[in-house]
């Protein structure tokens, strides 16, 4: 979504202005932010699922010219600040604590400013996926593993090539050459080159200190904003004992092949 540039409305710098967003991915940009926005987010799902949903928000890395609040019953709550500079950064909150209410800041020139987020819903239970607080780089257990497997946007069987730190953003990239691809949301791992190899890359939190290393790793994650996000990792090896285990006890969740 764009909204209509805001030096259609200089004679208006008070202008309140409702959009109204009806997919559950998308981006907002304002040119010339003046006044106010309120985004209501109306997914096209039944409105008692609503208070399942979570919202996230991540700003363009260029973003200016206006707060971001949280806004219920008329209380407004800070979410991005004018100016603030966190890449990466995303904001997260459950559909029912409130709307968007993007209000622009005075500004002293008339220098290009566009305010701009992308934004997701997702399920409660997938949110928490994506934002482990407490043990973000904690290990799965096989029971989460063999979930993960079902569930995840990604499953693949690979190897890591490569890996490369992001201090800024407190991220790490790991560049990943793919054996056998069970499952993938978007095309992130691609056939390259006249090899045939299928590559691709999956991010995940610095502080989790993945290193480059030998042998096979079953992969699985979320696409959160277009990248691949690391979920479950475990040596390929120790997969394919935990779901022999499984198997042979009827409580697999699900059929993959793991061979």
């Amino acid at each position: 979504f764009s909204s209509p540039s805001g030096l259609t409305h200089e004679s208006h710098r008070k202008d309140v202005e409702q959009v109204y967003l009806r997919c559950s991915e998308g981006s907002i940009e304002w040119m010339y932010p003046t006044g106010a926005l309120i985004v209501n987010l109306r997914p096209n799902i039944s409105p008692a699922s609503y208070k399942h949903l979570t919202v996230c928000i991540k700003p363009f890395k260029d973003s200016a010219g206006a707060n971001i609040y949280l806004e219920k019953t008329g209380e407004l709550k800070l979410l991005v600040r004018d100016g603030e500079r966190s890449p990466s950064r995303v904001y997260c909150f459950g559909y029912d604590q409130g709307g968007l209410f993007v209000e622009a800041t005075p500004q002293q020139d008339i220098s290009r400013k566009i305010t701009g987020f992308q934004y997701e819903l997702m399920s409660r239970g997938m949110a928490a996926d994506l934002h482990t607080a407490s043990a973000p780089c904690r290990p799965c257990s096989d029971t989460e593993v063999l979930l993960a497997v079902c569930t995840s946007d990604f499953v693949i069987r690979g190897s890591i090539q490569n890996v490369t730190n992001e201090a800024e953003e407190q991220e790490s990239v790991i560049h990943v050459g793919v054996n056998k691809l069970y499952r993938q949301k978007s095309k992130v791992f691609q056939l390259t080159g006249e090899s045939g190899n299928w590559r691709g890359q999956i991010k995940t939190l610095l502080e989790c200190g993945v290193k480059p290393g030998d042998g096979d790793f079953l992969f699985t994650g979320r696409m959160h904003f277009g990248e691949a996000r690391l979920g479950c990792a475990p040596r390929f090896k120790d997969f394919q004992r935990m779901y022999k285990e499984a198997k042979d006890k009827g409580l697999n969740p699900c059929e993959i092949g793991p061979d």
